[in-house]
This record gives structure tokens, sequence and C-alpha cells, in this order.
């Protein structure tokens, strides 16, 4: 007998295993199920709040793209201008540049004298 009532204290215990397992994987399907809703009232969310920031800030949507037609607009005629004038603004630069006149600063003195003649100067160029 002995025997006999280890065997349903057995019976028992894996009854009480399987229903534990059973509960147990009840709980995760409802924890998945959960998890689904929750994500998809997320996205819910989700595209209200981009649909209503979108109304929100169309208008700062339009301004943006206005100003960056303006810029756009700008830019071209910028550089169309450096286009029209690159080379004589270069030929400009390259005379001021190379065409060196030597003189003498109307402040220079020598021992106090005033200006030197050009004549006693000897510049070398």
């Amino acid at each position: 007998m002995a025997s006999q009532s280890q065997g349903i204290q057995q019976l028992l215990q894996a009854e009480k295993v399987s229903e534990a397992c059973k509960q147990k994987n009840r709980r995760l399907k409802q924890a998945k199920e959960a998890q689904a809703e929750i994500e998809q009232y997320c996205l819910r969310r989700e595209k209200e709040f981009k649909a209503k920031e979108a109304a929100a800030l169309g208008s700062h949507g339009s301004c943006s793209t206005k100003v960056k037609k303006e810029t756009q607009e700008k830019m071209t005629m910028l550089q169309a201008y450096f286009q029209q004038n690159r080379v004589e603004v270069l030929d400009n630069l390259l005379a001021f540049v190379c065409d060196i006149r030597p003189e003498i600063h109307e402040n220079y003195r020598i021992n106090g004298k005033g200006r030197k003649s050009s004549s006693a100067c000897r510049l070398t160029c």
C-alpha cells in the first residue's frame, strides 16, 4: 500500500507541475498579446502625433521651403556675377600686385631735415 500511496503522490505532483506549466504558458501568451497591443497603441499614437506635428509645423515648413528657394536664387545670381566679373577682378588684382612704383613715404625724414630727394634715394626693384 505504501508503494501505491507513493505512486498517487507522484501522480499528484506531476499534475501540479503540469498545471503550473500550463498556467505559465497561458501567462506568457497573455503577455505576448499585451505586448502586441501595446506596440499597436504606440504606433497609433505616433501616427497621431506625426499628423498633429505636420499640421502645426505646416506653415513653418513652407517658410523654410521659401527661404531655401530664395537662398538658391541668390546663390545662382552670385555665381553669375562671379563668372561675369572674374576676369576683370583678376586683371585688377594682378595689376595692383605687379605694378610696383617705389617712392619714399611723405613722412620719411633723414636727420630731421624733411623729405629726402628722389635722386638721392637708392631703391632697387
